[in-house]
This record gives structure tokens, sequence and C-alpha cells, in this order.
């Protein structure tokens, strides 16, 4: 059974940046198909805006590289509304992974960030850290760790 989570953008991007980073498998996670990132319309611009940041020195060939290596993969969910249920962020501009993951009834919301992270034993969608991900998924796939 495939996977089906949302990735914070910080996540993603050093998933997608890092070809020998401590997240480059999940890049291959998701193109081994052991899982579907979710989307909707507020996380690819948000993904977008950060690409776009002078400090990573991409230039709009780099971007539509990296968003041919990301966006073939995911499934995309649109008309995402905010739950009167979901827990509420402290960081108002993360609240969006939040919502999509409980719309998209997501097996899991991964992300480092700590004002999410601060959620997981209240909120109804499972919040994890990459590296729980990547057991999880070594788990699965046999292939320890």
């Amino acid at each position: 059974m495939t996977l089906r989570v949302v990735l914070d953008t910080n996540t993603l991007v050093s998933a997608l940046l890092s070809r020998n980073g401590r997240l480059t498998w999940l890049r291959l996670a998701w193109q081994r198909g052991d899982l579907v990132p979710l989307v909707c319309n507020r996380t690819v611009s948000e993904l977008l805006r950060v690409l776009s940041y002078s400090k990573f020195r991409l230039g709009e060939p780099e971007i539509r590289d990296l968003l041919g290596d990301f966006l073939p993969f995911v499934e995309t969910l649109s008309g995402i509304q905010a739950s009167t249920d979901s827990p509420r962020c402290r960081d108002a501009d993360d609240q969006m992974f939040i919502d999509l993951a409980l719309a998209a009834a997501a097996d899991a919301l991964v992300t480092g960030d700590g004002d999410l992270l601060v959620l997981a034993d209240t909120s109804a969608v499972r919040i994890i850290t990459p590296a729980k991900l990547h057991r999880r998924l070594d788990t699965r796939t046999g292939e320890g760790g």
C-alpha cells in the first residue's frame, strides 16, 4: 500500500535540492511509488515562492527541472477548506499543511517544524518527522533501518 503524505515546504525543498543529503531517500521514495505526495494550490505556490529565494541561486530552468522531479508524482487536491475540527497551528503559514492533510485523509503530515510537531498529540492527522517516515518505509519495504 502506497502512503499518501503531505510534505511541508522545508522537508520538500531539502529533498529536492540535495542530491546526496539526509532527505535524498524521500525523492527516491516518491519516484519508486512508496509514497504519493499530496499538494494543493497553496502548497505548490509556497514551494515556488521558496525555490525562488535568492539564497538557492536557482534560475527558471533549474526550478522547472526540480518541479519535473516532483510534480509528476503528486496527487493534487482542490477546494481545500480549513476544518473547524483541525488544530490551529501557532504559525498561520503552516496551517495549510494541516488543512490539506485532513481534507485528503493523508496517512501523515511529514515535517521537522516544531510549530507543526507540537500538534502531533492533538491532531486527527498523524504528524511525523522525516526520520520516522523513513523508518516506517524501511519496515514496510524490508530494507531495514
